[in-house]
């Protein structure tokens, strides 16, 4: 792994984690019809790193919100063991806390699905497909002006909804931002809410995901005079990530995700003719 190399995978990490066009999509494509190379088979190590970039780039953009949410959770876990179990008997950031651990436990199930979703990435057709489903998904998202709903409104219910979008994210091909956004959306968030709840949203999702492939890690220990480049890509997909963040969210303000959505079905017949 050298540093353009390392740089390259940075950017697309970061780019593609946020922006509403599929990142798991968009590696398996370029896998199976350029030949790039499987970079979580072959620097698995490399690949968390990535993510943990992408994991600052969310913290970096949104520390105003997330680092509340810390002692919110311990406050909030005080009131539940004194037996309050109303939501008004919590504050806005311990609802947060609440809604956001609400909507990652559909994610529990992906562990199910992992071997499933490892196959349907071996067939680019498949995948091109999905990409188009998500074009339909960004579609209705730039039609459907969605509400003017925060978390005062916010119901575990509606948790729940962006949770099983999420979760059906993890088919390659259909995005997490653009899922979870719509999902937040078809509940009647305001749009700023609904990005800001699906980045959130992200730090369990990306943690979880990362965390089961810690005994890997322990195995796969950085090359020796590949560290510089290790500590390039994840720069890289930090700062690419702060940029599709701030992208998005200008796009989500305009109302507008038509270019994403014509993107992916553009990727999407691409996949399925040339797959």
């Amino acid at each position: 792994m050298n540093v353009v190399s390392a740089i390259f995978f940075g950017i697309i990490q970061g780019l593609t984690e946020f922006l509403p066009v599929s990142s798991s999509g968009h590696l398996a494509i370029m896998q199976n019809i350029f030949g790039m190379e499987n970079v979580e088979e072959t620097s698995l190590t490399f690949t968390v790193l990535l993510h943990l970039g992408t994991l600052i780039a969310v913290f970096l953009v949104y520390r105003r919100d997330i680092f509340p949410l810390i002692p919110a959770f311990f406050t909030g876990l005080g009131k539940l063991f004194h037996g309050k179990r109303k939501l008004a008997d919590y504050n806005e950031r311990e609802r947060m806390v609440f809604f956001v651990i609400l909507a990652t436990v559909p994610l529990v199930l992906a562990v199910l699905m992992k071997d499933g979703v490892a196959l349907l990435s071996a067939h680019t057709k498949v995948i091109g497909f999905i990409l188009m489903l998500n074009a339909l998904v960004l579609y209705i998202s730039d039609r459907f002006s969605g509400g003017n709903g925060g978390i005062n409104e916010m119901t575990p219910r509606s948790a729940v909804m962006v949770g099983l979008c999420q979760f059906c994210a993890v088919l390659p091909g259909l995005s997490r931002s653009g899922a979870t956004i719509t999902g937040g959306l078809l509940q009647g968030f305001s749009r700023e809410f609904a990005v800001k709840f699906s980045f959130i949203l992200s730090i369990p999702a990306i943690l979880g995901a990362n965390i089961l492939e810690v005994p890997k890690i322990v195995s796969n220990p950085i090359p020796q005079g590949e560290m510089v480049a290790y500590i390039a890509g994840v720069v890289a997909a930090a700062l690419s990530g702060i940029a599709a963040m701030k992208l998005l969210q200008f796009i989500s303000r305009k109302s507008n995700f038509r270019i994403f959505s014509y993107y992916c079905l553009a990727a999407g017949l691409i996949a399925v003719i040339f797959g």
